[in-house]
């Protein structure tokens, strides 16, 4: 990810994230991927109706969808509003989904979306990682570091 996409996404009005993730996986390797959505699902998610928690990612017949994302009904959609849990499509490159499908396939790793934001065409993207399993201790040691850093910034503040 080079530092014209990382600005891109730090302006971006609408930024959900996988707060739960971090903390449960070690990332690897982030990709950025296009969502195939429906007409509603695009307006729900433009006022930040959608979570990420409890979803993930599978590949299928050499395409990647992501399972157990939740993109709440719009509230002015009428008998044509969408499914809120549905499996969605992925769209990332042969390239990227071949090295995916190689690196997943390894065990203790699996592919969690992390943060869903629009990019500056309106497009609603998903960034996801390639992740692996964090031990009890790695989990103990990031909550130590998230403390350690908290302390830091009111010490900060008081200055």
């Amino acid at each position: 990810m080079n530092k014209q996409e990382q600005e891109l996404r730090k302006k971006s009005p609408v930024q959900i994230r996988n707060k739960k993730a971090s903390f449960e996986y070690a990332f690897v390797d982030t990709y950025t991927a296009g969502i195939v959505l429906t007409g509603t699902e695009i307006k729900s998610i433009r006022g930040g109706k959608a979570s990420l928690v409890d979803a993930y990612c599978y590949i299928n017949r050499g395409e990647v969808w992501v399972k157990g994302m939740n993109i709440s009904p719009y509230f002015y959609g009428s008998f044509a509003n969408h499914e809120a849990k549905r499996d969605r499509k992925l769209l990332l490159t042969k390239r990227e989904i071949r090295k995916l499908t190689q690196d997943s396939s390894a065990p203790g790793f699996t592919i969690v979306p992390t943060l869903i934001f629009i990019d500056n065409h309106g497009r609603a993207k998903v960034d996801i990682a390639l992740a692996r399993g964090k031990k009890e201790f790695d989990k103990r040691q990031s909550l130590k570091e998230r403390e350690d850093k908290r302390e830091m910034d009111r010490a900060i503040k008081h200055y």
